[in-house]
């Protein structure tokens, strides 16, 4: 059954941190909440949970998933970035959009794209996400917390843990969570596209 624990959204103790941190580590699966719904995470390279991630989701083999950044500088390690995107990813982070850039070789090949070699990634608006990052010291593979069979993310957290406490190691209890996804935007082209209007607002760089 999984640990469940409280957490202030904005002031997140650090014990609480520390013990998520040690089951990501321990290649546990994690639900946080984030700036937009709350998600599923597990370490970047651990492959056996990132399949315990599909398996609740019900996901294909080949389904994207985000890798999760504390900031501009963890993008440019793991994607690459022209001149133009960090204008972008300079303006819109921290904050609730998922970006589309062309993966560096730090990024395991199962996690990119098979056909682009993309993968999408996020800075996250939200104390703690942040915190967890920090401790963990490097990014989380994200997916959002949809089940199979319902319509948006799970956004209460005595819901998840009544639907999930035997599918995943640790569930973070940050408060409710909204449904809205992110804000999906695509800058492995000449110009950037966007490919789903969500919660963050691209109206500056996009007539939405």
């Amino acid at each position: 059954m999984a640990l469940y624990r409280e957490v202030h959204p904005t002031h997140p103790q650090e014990r609480v941190i520390q013990e998520a941190v040690d089951i990501l580590r321990g290649g546990g699966v994690i639900v946080y909440p984030t700036d937009s719904t709350y998600a599923l995470g597990c370490s970047m390279g651990d492959k056996k949970a990132l399949d315990r991630i599909r398996s609740i989701r019900h996901l294909e083999e080949h389904h994207p998933f985000t890798l999760v950044c504390r900031d501009l500088s963890d993008l440019g390690t793991y994607a690459r970035v022209s001149n133009p995107s960090y204008r972008i990813l300079k303006a819109l982070t921290p904050g609730p959009f998922t970006f589309i850039l062309e993966g560096t070789k730090e990024v395991p090949r199962r996690l990119l794209d098979k056909k682009r070699k993309t993968i999408g990634l996020r800075v996250p608006d939200h104390e703690v996400v942040q915190m967890l990052l920090n401790v963990l010291g490097e990014p989380l593979m994200s997916s959002t917390l949809v089940i199979p069979g319902d319509e948006f993310p799970l956004c209460d957290p005595e819901e998840i843990r009544n639907r999930l406490s035997h599918g995943v190691d640790f569930i973070l209890n940050g408060g409710a969570c909204g449904l809205e996804p992110t804000t999906l935007i695509d800058l492995t082209g000449e110009k950037a596209q966007l490919l789903r209007q969500g919660k963050g607002d691209a109206s500056d760089f996009f007539s939405v």
